[in-house]
């Protein structure tokens, strides 16, 4: 039976309208996801006296917050490249018991980061020396982001679960309701507006949960009620090790990938003085705004290049392939042209009262821009290895480009030149590296595994 008689328009559209169909949605969603931590730090950052202090809580955050987002979305991209291939074999039945695995295994998620939030949250800022309002405000805002992680858990597991359906519309209106709930009670809860009390930091922690919590009971309300491409029950229901094994075939590997970022910004953070550490996180989260809509891009590939991968459609992968790569390339080329201009206008937004913080900042952005492109292309070649079930591949490049290349470049320049400004020269150097590597293990595939499928 053909694509087109089956329904399914990942085998059939024309591909670049389809991408942008499929992945237009994932990149706003994403764009908006990247405003909750952005928001709170903006609003942190601004709070009389004590801003700088509260910004500089929220940048040692960071590497356990994305720590927790590794986790949640590693173990949903596992789901979604399961979910994809199965519907692109034609098992469906299949394809419903891994969407029901997903929500099942974003529970377990959730109960290791309570115990991360109980035990670990104090010993960690400790090995910063953290200490004063730094340490309170750090307590604050990591133990009840991870304790109440739940809701941010289960609502990427359920909006991975959709797009691996082509349904992107909804996934996209779930971040959005969330983000926006964030940014209306953020300066209320912040600054103590009208009748609400003045939390600060705290603040900033309740508004990113209350806003991750609106956006799990809509994603919830559409999953159970609304009919879609696959159906999570647990009517008969019993866990199967080799549904679970075959998330994690992908998923493990997208953890350790996205989790190797985390460990990258300890490596870094223990480099760099306090200046330097707030000057990377500034970055991390304004970068969010131009690598999110590149991860959204992934998003939207993922299902299509899984999908026709299960179909053995060659022909169709390498060309959503090549749609990915030019939108990709355009994407960080206008993320580095602002990054090269405009940085202290940037960099104004989180606090413009520190001028040594400005100069730090100015000439960090201004030089780790340039790995903006290199890394987009290497996004993409990730993409293909997690659709294609090879998830070690997408590890691999990230483990080499996060730890065997930029801590230990990152490591020497600070020895022979300082941090100050050299010192971000790593950023680009190790994203080049991992680009000539990715490149290396596609040109693999295609002369193994791609060799089998039909031309």
């Amino acid at each position: 039976m053909s694509e087109k008689l089956k329904g399914n328009k990942m085998g059939y559209a024309p591909m670049f309208p389809l991408i942008l169909s499929m992945a237009l949605p994932a990149m706003f969603s994403m764009t908006v996801m990247a405003l909750y931590n952005v928001v709170d730090s903006i609003f942190v950052g601004n709070i009389p006296v004590y801003g700088e202090t509260g910004l500089n809580a929220l940048s040692y955050a960071n590497p356990l917050q994305l720590l927790m987002i590794s986790f949640a979305v590693g173990t949903a991209v596992g789901t979604n490249s399961l979910i994809s291939r199965r519907l692109g074999a034609g098992n469906q039945k299949e394809a419903d018991s891994a969407a029901t695995h997903g929500l099942i295994l974003a529970v377990f998620t959730w109960v290791i980061f309570i115990l991360v939030g109980i035990f670990a949250v104090t010993p960690y800022l400790n090995l910063y020396g953290c200490t004063g309002k730094t340490l309170e405000y750090g307590q604050q805002y990591l133990t009840i982001v991870l304790c109440c992680s739940l809701f941010m858990i289960v609502q990427c597991s359920v909006e991975k679960t959709l797009q691996a359906t082509g349904d992107m519309i909804f996934p996209m209106l779930f971040q959005l309701s969330g983000a926006v709930t964030n940014l209306i009670f953020d300066p209320l809860l912040i600054y103590g507006i009208g009748p609400f009390p003045k939390l600060e930091v705290t603040g900033a922690a309740v508004a990113t949960v209350f806003g991750q919590f609106v956006a799990m009971v809509f994603s919830l309300l559409i999953l159970f009620l609304k009919k879609n491409k696959v159906k999570v029950t647990f009517r008969g229901f019993k866990l199967e090790i080799s549904t679970i094994k075959n998330i994690y075939a992908v998923g493990f590997p997208s953890i350790i990938m996205q989790s190797i970022s985390s460990f990258m910004l300890l490596g870094m953070n223990a480099m760099l003085n306090e200046i330097g550490v707030t000057v990377l996180g500034v970055y991390f989260k304004l970068q969010s705004f131009v690598f999110m809509p590149c991860f959204g891009l992934n998003q939207g590939l993922l299902p299509v290049m899984g999908y026709n991968y299960g179909a053995r459609n060659k022909k169709r992968i390498y060309s959503a392939m090549k749609c990915g790569l030019l939108i990709a390339f355009v994407i960080m080329a206008i993320g580095t042209t602002l990054f090269l201009t405009i940085p202290d206008k940037l960099i104004m937004m989180f606090n413009s009262e520190n001028q040594e913080l400005m100069n730090t900042g100015v000439a960090a952005f201004r030089t780790i821009c340039f790995c903006f492109i290199p890394a987009a292309l290497g996004i993409i070649f990730i993409s293909l290895f997690q659709a294609t079930g090879k998830g070690m591949r997408a590890l691999i490049i990230s483990f080499t480009r996060q730890l065997v290349f930029i801590l230990p470049i990152a490591f020497l320049i600070s020895k022979v030149f300082g941090y100050e400004n050299q010192i971000w020269a790593a950023f680009p150097l190790a994203e080049i590296g991992s680009l000539i590597l990715a490149i290396c293990l596609f040109i693999n595939l295609v002369k193994t595994d791609f060799k089998k499928l039909d031309d």
